[in-house]
């Protein structure tokens, strides 16, 4: 793939990502999507055949379940939604996934604050310097 082929499909994912993003939260009113739903990533085919698209859910594992299974299903009217909004040859086949890497990065910030809060305090903590085996005094 050309660096323009490159640029132009970055754009297209992220205009994908922002339309469906939107129909999500202003059009899509299915009492079956539950939690908080973001779009964090799309990633289409060269050819935009297919495109995956990223999603967030803030939830239990159940509403999480629900909410991807309810998106999947209105797959067919984010495509028709978007064939009416983007000015695409081909509008690719959506293919929704569940992104965890927030809720990943979020128990990673956990696991570093305790692991703050369990480390004794040493030297250097209040401006001390401790001494090394080569330091001159």
């Amino acid at each position: 793939m050309s660096g323009e082929q490159s640029r132009r499909l970055v754009r297209i994912n992220e205009q994908l990502r922002e339309e469906v993003a939107d129909l999500i939260g202003r059009q899509l009113k299915d009492p079956r999507l539950q939690g908080m739903v973001s779009v964090t990533a799309v990633q289409s085919t060269p050819d935009l055949a297919t495109a995956r698209v990223f999603v967030s859910v803030m939830g239990s594992e159940e509403e999480k379940k629900t909410s991807l299974r309810t998106l999947q299903h209105a797959a067919g009217f984010f495509r028709h939604e978007l064939r009416e909004r983007l000015s695409l040859r081909r509008v690719p086949e959506l293919d929704f996934r569940l992104d965890t890497s927030i809720e990943q990065g979020d128990h990673v910030l956990g696991l570093l604050r305790e692991l703050r809060r369990e480390q004794p305090r040493q030297a250097g903590d209040e401006g001390e310097t401790p001494s090394g085996p080569g330091d001159k005094e």
